[in-house]
């Protein structure tokens, strides 16, 4: 499913009109030109939880070694802050 068909199915879904559809589903997920509301609060380093979906939220990546592969030369790789999903229970179930 990609964007225009998950707004098609909010607006079946909810009786919204696909137009105030694609608002909502860019205000949370995001567009082209914006960051939507779960990508902002995550990189501010809150967590987003849906009860029943899942959350969002941030994970620590270590520093380490890596190799260029062109050189073959050890590089050093920087620690970083990753996003990260967990799905929750009803989700997980679902997908079983």
């Amino acid at each position: 499913m990609n964007k225009a068909e998950l707004i098609a199915k909010v607006a079946e879904v909810s009786g919204l009109t696909k137009k105030d559809s694609e608002k909502a589903v860019s205000a949370i997920f995001g567009s082209q030109q914006t960051s939507g509301i779960i990508i902002d609060t995550v990189a501010s380093g809150e967590k987003v939880e849906l009860l029943g979906f899942g959350s969002f939220g941030t994970s620590e990546r270590g520093q380490r070694k890596g190799r260029n592969p062109q050189t073959g030369e050890e590089v050093l790789i920087e620690a970083r802050k990753v996003p990260k999903f967990k799905p929750g229970k009803s989700f997980k179930e679902a997908v079983r």
